[in-house]
């Protein structure tokens, strides 16, 4: 492995450190939403230096454009949940929603 692959692998491990870490701590639900982005980004990059370090670059971008995709899609999602917890409760923290009904 050469300098710029273990760079790779040291942001990624960073940012998958940081990303735990703001979930367990945070009771905001936007706060974790960010973190999960966080997690998402530490694994495309850790897809886009396995893709360096094997030499298939255009394989490994090519699946990061699926799960970038896919994760839009989802932080979409999750937003439109968040907003509609916090458009009924009218709090988006974690221990003040635990009576939500349908």
């Amino acid at each position: 492995m050469n300098l710029l692959s273990s760079f790779f692998i040291l942001s990624a491990v960073l940012l998958l450190a940081v990303g735990f870490y703001s979930i367990v701590i945070t009771r905001n639900l936007m706060r974790v939403l960010l973190s999960v982005e966080i997690l998402t980004k530490a694994v495309t990059l850790l897809m886009i230096g396995a893709g360096y370090i094997t030499g298939r670059m255009a394989q490994a971008q090519s699946y990061v454009i699926t799960i970038i995709i896919v994760e839009v899609m989802i932080l979409v999602v999750a937003t439109g949940l968040v907003f509609g917890v916090y458009n009924k409760t009218g709090t988006a923290n974690t221990k003040d929603i635990s009576n939500l009904q349908g």
